[in-house]
Order: C-alpha cells, then structure tokens, then sequence
C-alpha cells in the first residue's frame, strides 16, 4: 500500500513541477500584452483570453500538488493536539464527508461540462475564437489528480491507524 501512495505522490511531484513554469508562460504574455498598448497603442486581440485560460488551467492542475505538500487551508487547530491515531481517524472521516462528495461533483458535473462545449465546439467571444474545450477539460484532469492523491491520504491515515494498534 505504502508503494501506492508514493507512486501517486511521484505521479503528482511529476506533474506539478511539469505546470508551474506555466505560470512564466502567463508573464510573458501579459508583459507582451502591456508592451503591445504602449508602444503600439492597442493590446492584442488574443491575449486576455489566453492568459485567463491559462491561468485558469495552471491553478486547477496545481491543486493535487498543494493537497500532496498540505498547502490547502486546514483547520488543524484541535486536531494537532490529539494522537496520530485519531488524527487519521479524522482525516478519514472528513475525506469520507466532505472530499468524496466534492470529488464526484467535480468529475460528473466537469464531465458534463466538458462535454457540452466539445461537442458544441464552444470558443472565446473575442476577436480570435478560441476553443474553450480544452480548459474545461482541465477540470476532470484535476479531479482525477485530487483523486489519486487523496488516495494517498487515506493510505497514510490508515497506515497510522493500524501502527497505533499494534503499539
């Protein structure tokens, strides 16, 4: 089990580190778009929208490498001062409630939307259409990710609740 958790671990490490250069790609364009109006007096047609997208895409795909490196907000002010054991009996509990539910209304309710605009070849409003897919796609990407590394967790929290009995 614990061979699971680290690949999905490494799977998501992989992953995270291969999108956060993205965020340089939105500089860019941004710089380049502020350079645009002030040289030439008018932004680009494509940019906004791109660099919306983008932006979009890059924080939905980094939420299962904050989850693998606990950057999310916690509320672990009680829980710090309870035994591992029931601190993963919490962590259980509060996947089971809360993550699970959240985690099938991203994947069927992403997929529906997904869908939608594939197969109505949904674009941007702007001057240049852009295909609008693709980012929707991005949401069953991240559930999947936060999926699998919520996998992780409960591997771990269960780990540490069979340590704690056999202690």
């Amino acid at each position: 089990m614990n061979a699971i958790a680290r690949a999905i671990d490494a799977l998501n490490e992989a992953f995270g580190r291969l999108i956060a250069p993205l965020l340089a790609v939105i500089t860019i364009i941004v710089i380049y778009d502020i350079a645009m109006r002030f040289f030439v007096g008018r932004p680009s047609d494509w940019a906004f929208d791109v660099t919306k997208m983008l932006f979009g895409a890059h924080f939905m795909l980094m939420a299962a490498f904050g989850l693998r490196h606990h950057a999310h907000v916690e509320v672990d002010v009680l829980k710090r001062l309870l035994s591992r054991r029931r601190q993963a009996a919490i962590e259980l509990l509060g996947y089971l409630i809360f993550f699970v539910p959240f985690i099938w209304m991203l994947l069927s309710l992403g997929w529906d939307f997904f869908y939608r605009s594939f197969s109505r070849g949904e674009t941007t409003y702007g001057m240049v259409a852009l295909p609008v897919y693709p980012v929707k796609a991005v949401i069953i990407v991240t559930a999947m990710l936060l999926l699998l590394q919520a996998i992780a967790v409960v591997i771990r929290a269960v780990q540490a609740l069979h340590k704690e009995n056999a202690a």
